[in-house]
């Protein structure tokens, strides 16, 4: 009895609190890393690869909603990596390595950016800048660039069904052109989608898409990210996985 009115009480509650946070402009909804480990487990995905992990944010949140398996993260930036690597260091199935994914291997000029994640190789574009002008580029940092098919080889777990998580900041498609042979073995890719040039010579929603309906992938969920004041969307990160 007193169960059963704690329940209806908390219930009550729950909706009530909902009915305020819509009554503000907001929608109260299910978190999309949990949308996503439902997907990774449906797959039975045995490898994550983070790349463009920034300070570990996705890997926790993976992990919180109860991804068990390896994930490696790549973050290019010494700043960024240091919180990464310290949010991993207490478990052994996650992996980070310093560096940053591209088409060759070699060196390269990040340009930082004054809040972290807008960092990119590519030059920041007017309509960036118009969203959110309170970023800008503060420096530079020379960091180690890898194909992800040359990166797999010097890493300490192997996956057979894995899944790419790529969010670079415009250059994901310099990631894939150094990740053919890895994208063979993918069951699933995460994809930032950018569908205005909020990053010069970055890849459009049209040509991502594309590229990954031509590789065997369909779209299975879209999430807002990046917006302007305006209330237009200008990113968002795409999930996709094999039909099969």
């Amino acid at each position: 009895m007193e169960q059963n009115l704690g329940r209806q009480l908390t219930s009550r509650a729950l909706r009530s609190a909902i009915q305020v946070v819509a009554d503000r402009g907001f929608v109260v909804r299910r978190h999309p890393a949990v949308r996503l480990q439902t997907q990774l487990a449906a797959r039975e995905v045995d490898l994550v690869f983070d790349v463009g992990a920034a300070k570990g944010t996705y890997g926790a949140e993976l992990r919180h909603f109860g991804y068990g398996g390896p994930i490696v993260s790549c973050e290019p930036m010494s700043a960024p990596y240091a919180v990464l690597s310290a949010a991993a260091a207490a478990d052994p199935h996650w992996h980070t390595v310093q560096v940053g994914l591209g088409a060759e291997n070699g060196t390269a000029d990040i340009h930082v950016a004054s809040n972290s994640d807008s960092s990119s190789f590519l030059p920041m574009g007017e309509r960036h800048a118009a969203a959110a002008p309170h970023v800008g580029y503060v420096g530079t940092e020379t960091v180690r660039v890898s194909r992800l098919d040359d990166l797999v080889g010097e890493l300490p777990v192997r996956g057979e069904r894995i899944f790419l998580k790529v969010d670079t900041q415009g250059f994901e498609r310099q990631v894939l052109d150094g990740a053919a042979r890895t994208l063979d073995r993918c069951v699933g890719v995460q994809l930032e989608l950018s569908f205005t040039t909020t990053y010069e010579g970055g890849m459009l929603v049209d040509e991502a898409i594309t590229r990954m309906y031509d590789a065997g992938f369909v779209l299975t969920g879209l999430e807002p990210g990046f917006a302007a004041a305006s209330g237009a969307v200008l990113q968002a990160d795409g999930v996709f996985f094999r039909e099969s």
